[in-house]
């Protein structure tokens, strides 16, 4: 049963991804279909905040669906109208460490969409979190049209010269299908949970 913002979601999921839409519109395409995929599988999201690029659109598609969204932002990114103000709450904080550290901390799983070098930063930090035993959760790539191929690779190339355990994969799951990466969040946060 989709959730709504009456009803609390049974968990959330903190969806890092670009404030650009890239050069294909199947990012943009992507990141609305698995919003909206998410809500109806229960989740709320928690994501940057802003309007604009992919981050807009997953925004826009999760209040489209019904679903809960969560927004947190620096100041000063809201100063230059960045921020969405059309949320279920919207957050607003002093730095990027406490953005990441509230996105943390109000979610169960994470999910990566294309994205720039903000998207990565977030990414390796709370795949380290999760390495660590800090922080862990379950994290998904969702692989559009290859676009983090090369990421994967280097990753792969980080365990083979000994700076990355093999264990890496059990960190990160990668796939370009959206039920795939619907999937295996709602069943590893159902897992954790139990």
């Amino acid at each position: 049963m989709p959730t709504t913002q009456d009803t609390p979601p049974s968990y959330r999921c903190c969806v890092f991804c670009g404030s650009q839409f890239g050069t294909k519109p199947s990012y943009k395409a992507a990141a609305e279909a698995t919003t909206t995929a998410l809500v109806e599988a229960g989740f709320g999201i928690v994501y940057g905040g802003g309007h604009v690029g992919l981050m807009g659109a997953t925004a826009d598609a999760g209040l489209a669906a019904n679903g809960e969204v969560i927004g947190i932002i620096p100041r000063a990114l809201d100063q230059r109208e960045v921020s969405h103000h059309g949320l279920t709450e919207l957050h607003l904080v002093d730095s990027m460490y406490e953005r990441k550290q509230l996105m943390a901390e109000l979610s169960d799983c994470y999910l990566v969409l294309p994205g720039g070098i903000g998207t990565l930063d977030e990414l390796f930090e709370v795949m380290t979190a999760t390495q660590l035993g800090f922080d862990p959760k379950p994290i998904a790539l969702l692989n559009v049209d290859g676009y983090f191929d090369g990421l994967i690779t280097i990753l792969e190339r980080m365990n083979e010269e000994k700076f990355l355990p093999r264990s890496w994969r059990n960190l990160l799951t990668a796939d370009s299908d959206t039920e795939t990466i619907i999937r295996y969040l709602h069943n590893a946060v159902t897992r954790l949970s139990e």
